[in-house]
């Protein structure tokens, strides 16, 4: 089984960040503190984080008093923006507002200048997720990551096409489970895990919160 957890809020608000390594908000902090409180019960084989400190906070916090490994995986990072990154939303929609309207319509089919495509992410992703699942067989792991991570994982378990992946409601904070194959009598994604989120007709909605 996977614990799938998105890091809380960040210290930053109003630009697009994806491969930029902003840390947590005093709040987010405090919510990372109440993750680990609420998971302090279960068991990890090992806990497995982004190497941006939004998320490996939070799995340092996680990991204390256990004695399971921790480790960093690049490939759960979150999608890069390239020249997007640490740029304002109206300022990008001003510079860019051809592909600010393609991002808005159809966020996965899109290409950052200088960044990544979002199959460039999902293939880096399923293969960490497919190695992770190797070693793991039958053991329990968390993964601390970013939305756009935990939304692939959650729609490759539950059959979602791509096209639909932010149909998947994943907030700052939240704790998802997806079920490997080799997990047996589980449920193959958590309950609740598809509620449509509301989108600002200003910001592009799909990326807007990494």
């Amino acid at each position: 089984m996977l614990t799938l957890i998105r890091h809380p809020e960040p210290a930053v608000r109003g630009i697009c960040y994806g491969a930029l390594d902003v840390p947590l908000s005093a709040a987010g902090l405090e919510h990372a503190r109440a993750i680990a409180q609420q998971l302090h019960t279960e068991h990890f084989a090992a806990i497995y984080t982004s190497p941006l400190q939004r998320c490996a906070e939070v799995a340092r916090i996680l990991a204390e008093g256990r004695g399971c490994p921790l480790e960093t995986r690049d490939a759960l990072r979150e999608l890069d923006f390239g020249a997007f990154e640490g740029r304002s939303y109206d300022a990008l929609m001003r510079e860019y507002p051809e592909l600010c309207r393609r991002w808005m319509e159809a966020p996965t089919e899109v290409a950052f200048p200088g960044g990544e495509s979002f199959a460039v992410m999902r293939t880096r992703v399923l293969s960490a997720a497919a190695e992770l699942r190797a070693r793991h067989a039958n053991q329990p792991i968390a993964l601390v990551t970013h939305g756009g991570v935990i939304r692939i994982l959650l729609a490759e378990a539950g059959g979602l096409d791509s096209r639909r992946l932010f149909q998947i409601d994943v907030p700052y904070g939240a704790i998802r489970r997806v079920a490997l194959p080799s997990d047996r009598d589980a449920p193959r994604a958590a309950p609740g895990a598809t509620r449509r989120r509301s989108r600002s007709p200003r910001t592009p909605a799909p990326w807007r919160q990494r």
